[in-house]
Order: C-alpha cells, then sequence, then structure tokens
C-alpha cells in the first residue's frame, strides 16, 4: 500500500515535469530588477536573494522599451517553485507606459508576511513583467534563500515525502529479510525502484531546505535517477527465495504434528484408568475366586 502511493507521487511529479508549460515569453522589453539592492541576475546558491517574511523587500525594475511602440507594463510578479510547482507568488499591479527608446524605473515595497507559511530554503525564483493581457513582456530567473518555516507548505511536502520514502523501504527491507520478494529478478528490481526514486527525492529536498543548493530540475532528475538505478541493481541482485524448500519444511512441520498427535491418542487409548474395562471389575453375582487353606490336600 506503501508502495503505490509513493509509486502514485512518482508519477504524478513525472506527469508536472513533462507536462510543465515552457516560459514561452514573448519579451519586447529589456529589464533589470534588484531586490533589497542585490542584481537578482547574478544571485546564485551562494548569494541568494533573502526573502524574510519578518521585513519587506524593496524591489526596483528598469525597463528599456527597443521597440517602435509604447509598451504599457500591468505588473510584476515574484514566485518560487520546484519541479514545476508554484510554492509562492505575488502580483504587484501597476501601471507603466514606457515611450519608444525610452527606459522608466519601477520601484515598490513588495509584503513578505504570508511567506513564513509558504516556503523555506533555497528556492528557484522568477521574476515576470506582464501586459495588460496577461502576456509576459520580460523575466529573470534568480535564486531565493526563503527565511520560512519547516511546517511550511514546502516543508510539509518534504516531510510527507520523506514518511513515505521510509516506509516504502521498511517494507523493503521486510521483504528481503522475510525472503517474500517475487522469485523473477526483475520483479524484485521494480518492486526497490520505488524506494531509490523517494530517497533522492527526499535527499534533494534535504538539500534544498538546509541551503546547501538550489533544487533545480536536472539535481532532482540526477538525485532521483541515480538512488533508483542502484536500488534496481540491488532488489536485481538479491538471491532468490527458495520458496519450494520452504513448502517442504512447512509440510515436514504439519506431519510432524499430526504423527505426534496420533501417538498421544493412541497411548491414551492403550492406558486409560483401572477400573474402566468391565473386565477389570469382578462379577457381581460370582465374587472373588475360591482359595484353599495352605496346607490342605498335598499330596504325599
Amino acid at each position: 500500500m506503501i508502495m503505490r502511493w509513493l509509486s502514485a507521487l512518482v508519477i504524478t511529479f513525472g506527469t508536472v515535469l513533462l507536462g510543465a508549460p515552457s516560459a514561452g515569453a514573448a519579451e519586447s522589453v529589456g529589464m533589470t530588477v534588484t531586490v533589497n539592492g542585490q542584481d537578482i541576475a547574478t544571485a546564485g546558491p551562494t548569494n541568494p536573494i533573502r526573502l524574510d517574511p519578518h521585513s519587506p523587500a524593496q524591489v526596483q525594475v528598469n525597463l528599456d522599451n527597443d521597440t517602435a511602440s509604447p509598451v504599457t507594463v500591468a505588473a510584476v510578479d515574484l514566485s518560487g517553485h520546484v519541479l514545476g510547482l508554484t510554492f509562492f507568488s505575488y502580483h504587484t499591479a501597476v501601471g507603466l507606459t514606457v515611450a519608444p527608446g525610452q527606459t522608466q524605473t519601477l520601484d515598490f515595497e513588495l509584503d513578505l508576511s504570508g511567506l513564513d507559511g509558504q516556503a523555506t530554503g533555497l528556492i528557484n525564483g522568477t521574476v515576470t513583467v506582464r501586459g495588460n493581457d496577461g502576456t509576459v513582456l520580460g523575466d529573470i530567473s534568480t535564486v531565493t534563500d526563503v527565511r520560512g518555516s519547516l511546517m511550511s507548505v514546502y516543508g510539509l511536502f518534504g516531510l510527507a515525502l520523506a514518511l513515505l520514502t521510509a516506509l516504502a523501504v521498511l517494507d523493503a527491507a521486510l521483504g528481503i529479510a522475510r525472503r517474500r520478494l517475487h522469485e523473477n529478478r526483475w520483479r524484485r528490481g521494480l518492486r526497490m525502484l520505488t524506494p531509490g526514486i523517494g530517497i533522492g527525492l527526499v535527499l534533494a529536498f534535504t538539500l534544498s531546505a538546509t541551503r546547501v543548493w538550489a533544487p533545480t530540475l536536472d539535481r532532482w532528475l540526477l538525485l532521483a535517477g541515480g538512488f533508483a538505478a542502484g536500488f534496481f541493481i540491488l532488489g536485481y541482485l538479491t538471491p532468490t527465495p527458495d520458496t519450494a524448500e520452504d513448502e517442504d519444511v512447512d509440510d515436514m512441520t504439519d506431519d510432524e504434528l499430526d504423527d505426534s498427535d496420533a501417538v498421544d491418542d493412541d497411548r491414551t487409548g492403550r492406558i486409560g484408568r483401572i477400573g474402566d474395562d468391565p473386565t477389570d471389575r469382578w462379577p457381581s453375582d460370582t465374587g472373588p475366586p475360591p482359595t484353599r487353606p495352605l496346607g490342605t490336600n498335598r499330596p504325599h
């Protein structure tokens, strides 16, 4: 049951990864963005953009219109995503028109008070500028250091993934210890595949939550695929369970128990108790056999 749940979770991740739409930005303006004075384009795992839910972020967006027509900016979005899933998102509505060949600067303060319950750790982020009809005018990818709580949506997601993986590993270990795996090597390998994928995903989440690295797609795939391959080989090379020998032992044990019961019944029937058999009693009408006094009728 546990492995089915974890398998469904892995399949869901695969669907999200394969079906996640690309940015598809029809960029028409040049842009630079700074958060608290730091250029987000140069941020990385070693120098991420710090987002603290206890203090607002000062955002500055510089827009350069190189087209021959005016460009109207309707909103600026800041979002954080992992494996194609969005864990935090902030939408700021603006009304700014940039004339052809002109550069405009947009400054605003972003309230991050709700970030504590959304995510924590290193998260890949994106700042997107949108037009009136929602089209993407430009976007910049970055790495954010979210100072949220482990009890956030992202933290609980990782804890649930860790719990399911631990149960799947325990189930597989018990199957090996009790020699209850399938006789076919490929089936045994496939059974160990799911715990391997789970361990890889949990490790990637842990490194993200502890701010060791940003969970990019290639790193998730590398860890999940590496552990999956290793556990598949482990399951493939495990000794084939000798089910025929186990059945013989069970049959012998049952036969021995049956023989023992038969012997006990036979002994009980043969021994019984004195006086239970009618032949063990003297007939009531004759009494005990007659006796003769000693010394009488002896031959001389």
